[in-house]
């Protein structure tokens, strides 16, 4: 506009659209420049209006960003950074109320008194700002905006029970992180925005939130200062806050200034408090609401007619007080203070002789303290920094090099990124800084690649430590009544939405175990809501899955691969387990009942393979009387019994009831009545997991090793453990029922009362020492007693007397027969030479000694004697003495069999060829050659 310069101050609450009338404002002239609060504001801002105008006519100028072309028109600004003697057409300067702030007012109010466009100038802010405009700047005209939407106080909330779209503001570092890592665990997670964030980091977490990412927003109070976020709701976790000195409470307006972030537009808005925070008192919450405080009297001020003739001088100037009442000297600031403690430094007294060197001290000086470690500290990289541009003019590449090379890690955890980002914003300012550096193009570049590097890194802790993405996603996503997209990949992982939700073992989801409380239910909810489909696919691949895929474990689960999908539990016959199935109940019924017919198909099926004999031998209709009985016995019991128990049932079959049953492979063994083919690894497995069921055990124990004669005796075992393994308990060691009846076989021709030592057939084939076997023989009844006798040592074998000619020299020699005759030498000679001296090597008389056991039937002959052997069985010859009824076989005596002989009409047997299965079948070979 042409004429005079036009002062405006725009007034009114929060939400009234005076930041966006001063772009439009600016827009309508030639040249502007408008000066915000806040970094991240002006960034805000920046972006705007070069969407509107192009980055070509846009510059931006914080302390520690300077984006400005060649053609720059409109300046977009931090209050602090705004370029003095333009003559711009436009002059904004927003937020003109931080006047009265103690640390940083002196500088908005040095704006509110001199800087002033050549056309038009606004003051944008509260309207409590009306008394000082009007007394400092007469000439100013007035602007009353009211706010857009209604501003309405809630009361105290949880923030379990916080509303979506919500701030919820902290006024600490650690108050902000403690919020936010419960809004993680309870709502899925919130966004964080702090002053001390970069632009870039702010940005991003800002994204999260506006994205719709996370519902929730946990700030300090930097989103007073402008921000436009769409936020419905804001509470307050506290109502005090530290002001660089003490803590002290929030006045009302400062509070409407933060909470008058809530409802953007049109949309009304509420606010509250929350946590420790105590409910505001009713006449703050109504003054907030209708916008009405205490009228601002006092400015802060600072001299800005500056003397550099010295350093004392300067800072007298600095000192200066006000001649106005309605402005107040402001405290010392932390360059005044830094200038005062380089004061007191000999060498920057002495570099600080003309006025040139006094103002590169002031500029030095004015390097805001971004680390906030100590005033001391801040000095002294001051003095180091203005040493460098006394003396050689800007700061040396390698200096500079050397302190970004520090910073530029970007591993740590949100507070080490956090202090790397401070620090590289001192180096980022002092490559702002025109002249300071001889290559400033490159240093403003390096600087600000490290500076984006730590935000992305620190965006990223933040995210990870305050961000629950499938939490959130899962949670909107329900909210929305959207059907969720769940993939179960070949692992049994499950991703609803593209997150990682738990996994899917057979059917039954085992939510992810990180997730507790609010967030567990979450996941699960949502995860089964999404699976229901992949129960359905899933249950039709596994009905029609081969019987391979499908297994049984030793303690009667179900496994579809490495997935347990069932267990078996008793049914009314040892031989009819029944089927128990582990499926989700958000699977559904028929799911369940799928999964439940395949697997007794699976169950019914292996039995029936595996038991095939037992079970031809129940379905037998030609058995009958005590065939038809003892068969019932036989399969009640498994395949497997001993014949102890069913001594008299087997007295009384007669021949023709065992040849009957003998079709179906029952052997009728002295001490078991077994069926040979239930003694294979696999129907002895499924046997004990069957009878265990059958037993109601609560633990099932396992079967021992395949392909072993003995095991050890299974301490604290179940009574029939044993049995149902296929062996039987004898001393220490347990022997396999098969080899049993061979070794007794072997016993039946010895003479168990005069006594007989073991032979070595019969230690091949159990596969023990003599000292094992003893411990065998005694828990099958016998009595072993020990004993030591010289052992016979083979003739020697005589050599011809030509041998002697052909014996091979020590060269030859095999290495033994050197070594003995090298030790037979040397004795032989002392004996020739007859030398008393050398003491000859003693030769024992003793004979070498072996033990050995004799064996005899320890137990007493019982008046009712056990079965006999049958009939047809052996040789052709008489058989050895009757057995008792534990099945002690009878052996000879002196040699010759007593009793009457006995002769069968049947033809000799032939003899039994060995098992080629049997370990030892080599060994029996040799003993079997040898006789």
């Amino acid at each position: 506009m042409s004429g005079s310069s036009r002062i405006v101050a725009v007034l009114g609450p929060t939400n009234t659209g005076k930041t966006h009338y001063a772009i439009e404002r600016m827009l309508g002239h030639r040249t502007g420049v408008i000066g915000l609060p806040l970094r991240l504001l002006a960034r805000e801002v920046y972006d705007k209006i070069v969407a509107i105008r192009g980055p070509s006519v846009v510059a931006l100028v914080t302390g520690e960003e300077r984006i400005v072309p060649p053609r720059a028109q409109y300046w977009v600004c931090t209050v602090e950074a705004m370029p003095e003697g333009m003559g711009a057409d436009f002059v904004a300067i927003d937020e003109i109320q931080l006047c009265a702030d103690p640390e940083r007012g002196h500088v908005f109010t040095d704006r509110l008194l001199r800087s002033r466009g050549t056309n038009e100038t606004l003051f944008l802010g509260s309207d409590t700002m009306r008394g000082p405009i009007s007394a400092l700047v007469p000439q100013a005209q007035f602007v009353r905006r009211e706010r857009m939407s209604q501003l309405v106080y809630s009361g105290s909330r949880k923030i379990s029970r916080m509303p979506a779209r919500s701030a919820i503001v902290g006024f600490s570092v650690e108050n902000v992180y403690a919020i936010a890592e419960l809004l993680r665990r309870q709502k899925g997670g919130a966004a964080v925005v702090m002053g001390a964030l970069s632009p870039r980091t702010r940005n991003a977490q800002v994204d999260l939130y506006q994205n719709g990412e996370v519902d929730y927003l946990v700030a300090t109070d930097a989103i007073g200062m402008g921000l436009n976020l769409d936020v419905n709701h804001v509470a307050f976790s506290s109502l005090s806050k530290f002001d660089g000195r003490r803590m002290r409470p929030l006045a009302p307006n400062e509070l409407a200034q933060i909470a008058g972030r809530a409802g953007r537009g049109m949309s009304d808005g509420t606010f509250g408090v929350t946590g420790e925070a105590p409910p505001l008192d009713e006449g703050v919450a109504q003054a907030i609401m209708d916008s009405r405080f205490t009228p601002m009297k006092k400015l802060n001020w600072r001299n800005a007619a500056l003397r550099f003739g010295s350093i004392d001088a300067l800072i007298d100037s600095l000192e200066v007080s006000p001649d106005d009442e309605h402005l107040i000297k402001a405290r010392p600031a932390d360059d005044l203070n830094a200038l005062k403690s380089l004061s007191q430094v000999t060498e920057v007294v002495a570099r600080a002789s003309d006025g040139p060197s006094v103002r590169l001290l002031w500029d030095v000086c004015r390097i805001p303290d971004f680390r906030g470690i100590s005033h001391a500290e801040h000095a002294s990289l001051l003095e180091v920094i203005y040493g460098h541009l006394h003396e050689r003019g800007s700061i040396p590449d390698e200096f500079m090099a050397r302190q970004i090379r520090r910073i530029d890690q970007t591993h740590g955890d949100i507070d080490a990124l956090s202090k790397r980002l401070a620090y590289i914003r001192t180096w980022t300012y002092v490559a702002q800084r025109k002249g300071w550096v001889r290559d400033e193009s490159h240093w403003r570049d390096e600087t600000r690649i490290v500076e984006d590097r730590l935000s992305d890194a620190l965006h990223e802790r933040l995210t990870q430590r305050f961000v629950d993405r499938r939490t959130s996603v899962l949670l909107r996503r329900l909210k929305q009544k959207e059907a969720l997209l769940a993939e179960v990949n070949d692992k049994g992982e499950v991703t609803v939405e593209g997150e990682f939700v738990g996994r899917l073992e057979g059917f039954r989801f085992i939510p992810d175990k990180s997730a507790q409380g609010t967030e567990a239910k979450a996941l699960k909810s949502a995860s089964l809501q999404a699976l229901a489909p992949q129960f359905h696919l899933r249950a039709d691949r596994f009905y029609n899955a081969p019987d391979t895929e499908i297994d049984f474990t030793d303690q009667g689960g179900l496994m579809w691969g490495e997935y347990a999908v069932g267990k078996l539990v008793a049914g009314a016959e040892p031989l009819k387990p029944m089927v128990e199935v582990f499926v989700d109940e958000a699977a559904g019924p028929d799911v369940e009942q799928k999964v439940q017919r395949r697997l007794q198909h699976f169950i019914d099926r292996k039995v029936a393979a595996l038991f095939e004999p037992l079970l031809n031998l129940s379905r037998d209709e030609e058995l009958s009387g005590l065939a038809k009985g003892f068969a019932f016995r036989m399969v009640e019991a498994l395949g497997i019994l001993p014949r102890a128990q069913v001594a008299q049932e087997v007295k009384d079959l007669d021949q023709d009831a065992r040849g009957a049953l003998r079709k179906h492979g029952i052997r009728f063994g002295q001490f078991t009545i077994f069926m040979p083919l239930l003694l294979k690894p696999a129907p002895t497995r499924l046997r004990l997991v069957l009878w265990a069921l059958s037993s109601g055990l609560q633990e099932f124990p396992e079967a021992p090793p395949p392909g072993l004669v003995t095991v050890p005796v299974a301490k604290d075992a179940p009574q029939g453990y044993d049995t149902m393994c296929g062996y039987r308990d004898a001393g220490e060691r347990s022997i396999r029922i098969d080899m049993l009846e061979r070794l007794a076989d072997m016993l039946r021709a010895e003479d168990s009362r005069g006594g007989f030592e073991a032979k070595p057939d019969m230690l091949s084939i159990t596969g023990m020492t003599l000292d094992q076997f003893a411990d065998l023989m005694q828990g099958l009844g016998y009595k072993a007693e020990r004993g030591e006798r010289p052992k016979v040592k083979p003739a020697p074998v005589e050599q011809p007397a030509a041998a002697e000619a052909d014996k091979p020299t020590a060269e030859e020699a095999p290495a033994s027969e050197v070594a003995a005759e090298e030790v037979a030498a040397p004795a032989e000679a002392a004996a020739e030479a007859g030398a008393d001296s050398l003491p000859a090597e003693p030769v024992s008389d003793e004979p070498e000694v072996e033990v050995f056991y004799t064996f005899t039937w320890a137990r007493q002959r019982q008046p009712n004697r056990g079965p006999r052997r049958e009939q047809g069985q052996g040789k052709g010859k008489p058989r050895g003495k009757p057995q008792d009824g534990r099945g002690k076989p009878h052996g000879k005596k002196g040699g010759k069999p007593q009793g009457a002989k006995t002769f069968s009409s049947r033809p000799p047997k032939k003899e039994k060829a060995i098992d080629p299965d049997n370990p030892f079948a080599a060994a029996l070979m040799g003993l079997k050659d040898g006789n």
